[in-house]
């Protein structure tokens, strides 16, 4: 019996290094924040398109209603869109993942994938957020006790950003 060699072909998609997101964020706004996560990170852009994202015009409410109302265009969304982001200088990422949301009719997601990026970020930078809902509001000793009980939890270069409701 004679055996023959065959050829393996590897597929390679990018010869740089780039990290993959801290926490996996699922769903259609997890995909498009993993995306971005990832374009960000290659070019060493993750805190200017963070901060971007952070003063994003999505929180005025003249765009927002016209991103979500299912009645307008697609064009003239992405091109009102455009024109905020314009006067705000947005980098070309930023302006790449709005044109992708557009494109795919899925503007209505913005402040989605925003939350999504934003919960990445922020275990990029070492945060665990930790929501406590009480009966009552917490006074000091017991907020202080409880943060450190929590620390107890952490790893070594993560902190806790604690988020307390009250039912």
């Amino acid at each position: 019996m004679i055996f023959t060699p065959f050829l393996l072909q590897v597929r390679q998609f990018s010869t740089s290094a780039v990290r993959p997101p801290p926490i996996q964020v699922y769903g259609v706004e997890g995909r498009y924040a993993t995306a971005l996560f990832s374009a960000a990170s290659k070019q060493k852009k993750l805190d200017q398109v963070e901060q971007e994202l952070g003063k994003t015009v999505i929180k005025d409410p003249k765009l927002s209603s016209v991103v979500m109302d299912p009645h307008v265009k697609r064009s003239l969304k992405l091109k009102t869109f455009n024109e905020a982001l314009a006067k705000e200088k947005v980098s070309p990422i930023t302006l790449n993942l709005i044109n992708v949301l557009a494109e795919n009719g899925r503007l209505n997601l913005t402040a989605d994938v925003i939350t999504a990026f934003a919960k990445m970020m922020s275990a990029h930078c070492g945060e665990v957020i930790c929501s406590v809902t009480t009966a009552q509001p917490l006074d000091e000793a017991n907020l202080a006790e409880l943060k450190i009980a929590l620390k107890g939890f952490l790893q070594k270069g993560e902190t806790i950003k604690l988020e307390t409701k009250v039912l």
